[in-house]
């Protein structure tokens, strides 16, 4: 059966869809049943993953590989290292707790909502595990579906215009992404004589490919991937579509989706096209895009009036932090910037949570609308400002582990680099403080807050493995690093062959090497 867990793990939600489509649509209790087991189930499938991570690995782990379509090379395969490992483990929690989250406050088409959460929770799960750049591709575009809906079914007023809107831009990235992915996968043809889509195999391609070929290529997967983070200039579909979204919608948005971006980067743009990535074009305007993100995401954030709207603007600040980390190129940078998506996952679908719970009751966004409330809910308090502090970026929590090993790697390519980066961890301390002050300080400004109630058992459990998740990451990231540490040298070394010997560092792949040696000469 291990052999086959990860089609297990993505499966598992695939299944709980079908069965909550057989379930009669007016017992709505028991659909809210099903679907919410069958969310923790995928939670508990993903145990056997533990054993192959308890130590730093380069090679892919669970491999399973199977021909699907022959005639183009297309293969069912799958395998995942430490940057899948932790996106999986990200994608159950998040995907468990937003399905959860609806249980009260969705009550029309209660079947179809449960049932394309589970359908986006399979695909989502699909792309952080397959290694056949076809099979990511159709995982990649599969989850716009489930998400134009959940969007245009359950959102807000403009909620049409956001779905489309979000659809669309994905969509347009995504074409790119595939003349890129077929001129490599022709290029493999051409050299090698033999059709293939896996990873590695079209990885061998960049030793054939001119530089000017891998930087377009490159560029191609680039836009794509940065239109999902988003990066700036990017970004614009965001703010609507976090904001007409449902609770649900804008936890699993900010908490995974936004993630793949960023896991597309290092898992197949940056390995498949070095030559691109690398170039000095590319590293300078990625960098100059990234800190301008989090300048700008920065500043816009504090001139909002809707706070759904400011924390969604507070994305791009804190994923700019991501792309600058991934673009510095060195072990501290990219693997802060991907423990960095972690922290953002998990800080930001608690302010999501936040926002709904409050939303729930008065029915109004507007930060004029709030003031006074933690005299009338301080359980609700206190955990809002954990998940504020946490987005900060305050040590002791999450986000300051984060942002510091990212600043560490700007800092080693460049003190210019991380001087203005620094900039947006102020503005977004000003923006979450003056958010706080406004909203929960104070006197009880408005007469209909007077009789508002504080948060249930049921959310008060929603909220509290991702509380606990910010506080293990801020006292004890080792583990984290841990999982990070091989993929993170694999990857450096695929970008700079020789960066650890010329620098006079410690390359973990040797000392991966000498004790899988060790292991095989022991059997």
């Amino acid at each position: 059966m291990s052999e086959h867990i990860l089609s297990i793990i993505w499966l598992t939600p695939l299944i709980g869809m079908f069965a909550v489509m057989c379930l009669p649509k007016e017992n709505k209790r028991l659909i809210r049943y099903v679907a919410n087991g069958f969310a923790v189930l995928g939670m508990l499938v993903t145990i056997p993953l533990i054993r192959g991570f308890e130590t730093a690995n380069a090679d892919f782990q669970f491999v399973e590989r199977i021909d699907w379509i022959p005639t183009i090379g297309a293969q069912y395969y799958l395998g995942v290292d430490g940057f899948g490992y932790i996106m999986i483990l990200l994608t159950v929690v998040i995907g468990w707790l937003s399905i959860w989250c609806g249980w009260e406050s969705i009550q029309k088409r209660v079947k179809e909502y449960y049932a394309f959460f589970l359908f986006l929770q399979a695909g989502m799960l699909g792309v952080f595990m397959v290694l056949d750049v076809f099979l990511f591709y159709v995982f990649w575009e599969i989850m716009l579906v489930p998400m134009y809906f959940i969007i245009g079914i359950w959102g807000g007023e403009r909620r049409l215009y956001a779905a489309i809107k979000f659809f669309l831009y994905t969509l347009t990235g995504s074409v790119l992404m595939l003349l890129s992915l077929l001129t490599v996968y022709f290029k493999h043809i051409e050299q090698f004589g033999a059709a293939s889509f896996a990873l590695e195999d079209l990885m061998r391609v960049a030793a054939f490919s001119s530089a000017d070929l891998q930087f377009w290529l490159f560029w191609g997967f680039f836009i794509a991937l940065a239109i999902k983070v988003p990066m700036f200039p990017f970004h614009t579909w965001l703010p609507d579509a976090h904001t007409e979204a449902p609770t649900a919608g804008s936890v699993i948005l900010a908490g995974i989706l936004l993630k793949m971006g960023l896991y597309g980067l290092v898992r197949f743009a940056m390995p498949l096209f070095p030559a691109g990535a690398t170039a000095e074009f590319t590293v300078q305007a990625i960098v100059v895009l990234s800190i301008v993100g989090i300048v700008y995401g920065a500043l816009v954030s504090l001139m909002q009036k809707d706070w759904k709207r400011l924390v969604a603007y507070s994305s791009v600040s804190h994923l700019g932090f991501c792309t600058l980390g991934l673009i510095a190129l060195n072990p501290n940078g990219i693997a802060g910037g991907m423990l960095q998506g972690v922290n953002h996952g998990l800080s930001t679908s608690l302010l999501f949570l936040a926002v709904g719970i409050v939303y729930d009751r008065r029915h109004t966004r507007a930060i004029a609308d709030y003031g006074g409330l933690a005299n009338r809910m301080p359980v609700y308090t206190v955990l809002f400002a954990v998940a504020m502090f946490a987005s900060a970026g305050m040590p002791g929590l999450n986000g300051f582990i984060g942002e510091f090993t990212i600043l560490r790697g700007a800092f080693e390519v460049n003190i210019w680099w991380a001087a203005c980066a620094a900039l947006g961890i102020v503005l977004g301390a000003a923006y979450l403080l003056w958010l706080f002050q406004r909203v929960m300080l104070g006197p009880i400004t408005n007469p209909r807050n007077e009789d508002i109630k504080d948060m249930n058992l049921r959310e008060i459990l929603v909220m509290a493995p991702l509380v606990a998740g910010c506080f293990w990451i801020g006292l004890y990231p080792k583990p984290c690093f841990e999982i990070l540490k091989a993929p993170t040298a694999k990857l450096v070394e695929r970008l700079d062959p020789g960066y650890f010997s010329r620098n006079g560092l410690e390359n973990p792949l040797d000392k991966y090497a000498q004790s899988k040696v060790a292991t095989l000469v022991k059997e």
